[in-house]
């Protein structure tokens, strides 16, 4: 089992000197490397559809950058720039890894097959972690200090112990803005990663109905209200804001306005981030297995009502969902959201409503809050156990009449 543990730092004004030289370093490294693979990209994609091949001669094709040719060309870089050789190997390692891996996306996808959008060289202040591959010795670990490789001891909030049998992997230093705080990636090989032993059925089982009146709505007609943290603050947010476009390019008084800024839309992340790790934990302390649609939020994120959408943070509190459940023991199954809303929860006729209709009234005598009733569908849809359906004879209730 893989688990991941942060860490607020409180490093010394020499640290954090030495953590903002690494970052723009490692930012001009990741340029270069990114735009060595561009530069391939560019004069190797064009396609010959005008001239004949016997006619005009054909360049030989480059080598292709990779991440091993890259890394074995890290000792031209330190020959020339010796401010490299101040980083620790593997950290600067892993800016070609990360360049590798965006880079492939773009052209080739993930596993899934799904690409990602065009890389992007980083900006001034853009690029925000330094990863520590190598794992950390317990002797490395030492009360409220931490050993790092060409840095020393750095004093970190120890709020919560590591767990005992878990050996930390690797450790990832992140700059916010309100500070830097440190990642673990800790791993347990004896604890399995997930329970598939677990069967849905009518009593282990919940479903959610997540929406915007409410955050979500259980099987057992629980509610939970949204906090929309992001609308509490656009007022605040506005105003910071407005100071921010007042001040000049470039001035001390405009980098304390983004600051303030930054801080301000930090805190609405934590506030988000908080109340979906409580929800999450008050759901699996309720049933072993959580059933929810299988929603396309990033579709939906582009409709009409995508700032509700986004304030809510569907997708964040699924991952957390997810995560949570593989710790726990438990499972989390996501259903087809088609026609949840729409059908009957006790018979299974389609009951046509719109986005207006909050109650859900069927012929068969079923009656209940919209939300409550799709929750009860997507609980019937995780177990398998089908609605017995009365469409078929709730189609024509009185006789002789079409």
């Amino acid at each position: 089992m893989r688990l991941a543990y942060q860490y607020r730092l409180r490093p010394t004004s020499q640290q954090i000197a030495t953590f903002e030289n690494w970052l723009e370093l490692c930012r001009r490294q990741y340029n270069y490397r990114l735009a060595e693979r561009f530069n391939w990209w560019e004069q190797n994609r064009c396609d010959i559809n005008r001239c004949s091949i016997i006619s005009c001669g054909i360049a030989p094709l480059k080598d292709k950058p990779d991440y091993y040719s890259q890394k074995r060309d890290l000792t031209n870089s330190k020959a020339l720039f010796p401010e490299y050789k101040e980083l620790p190997s593997h950290t600067l390692q892993d800016v070609i890894a990360r360049v590798e891996k965006t880079f492939e996306r773009w052209l080739k996808g993930d596993s899934n097959g799904k690409k990602s959008g065009r890389p992007r060289f980083k900006g001034k202040g853009r690029y925000h972690s330094l990863a520590f591959p190598d794992p950390i010795k317990p002797e490395h670990l030492t009360g409220k200090f931490i050993q790092l490789p060409k840095i020393g001891k750095v004093k970190m909030i120890l709020h919560r112990p590591i767990p005992e049998g878990f050996k930390i992997k690797t450790a990832t230093i992140t700059r916010k803005a309100d500070g830097y705080y440190i990642s673990f990636s800790l791993e347990d090989v004896t604890v399995p990663s997930t329970n598939s032993d677990i069967i849905p059925t009518f009593d282990n089982t919940v479903g959610i109905d997540m929406g915007l009146k409410s955050f979500l709505v259980t099987s057992n007609n629980q509610e939970v209200e949204i906090p929309q943290h992001y609308r509490k603050s656009e007022k605040k947010l506005k105003r910071l804001q407005r100071h921010l476009s007042r001040k000049h390019k470039g001035s001390n008084r405009r980098k304390k306005a983004i600051k303030r800024v930054a801080k301000t839309h930090l805190k609405v992340a934590n506030q988000r981030k908080d109340f979906h790790y409580k929800t999450a934990i008050w759901l699996l302390n309720q049933s072993q297995v959580i059933a929810h649609e299988n929603l396309n939020i990033k579709g939906l994120a582009k409709s009409m009502l995508a700032k509700s959408i986004t304030d809510a943070g569907w997708g964040q509190f699924l991952q957390i969902l997810n995560i949570k459940a593989a710790s726990a023991g438990c499972l989390v199954v996501a259903v087809n959201p088609n026609g949840t809303s729409q059908e009957c929860s006790d018979c299974g006729a389609t009951v046509p409503k719109t986005l207006s209709d909050r109650w859900h009234n069927c012929l068969c005598g079923a009656s209940y809050c919209r939300d409550h009733n799709a929750a009860r569908n997507i609980k019937h849809r995780a177990e398998g156990h089908p609605v017995l359906s009365k469409a078929r004879e709730m189609s024509n209730p009185i006789g002789g009449v079409t």
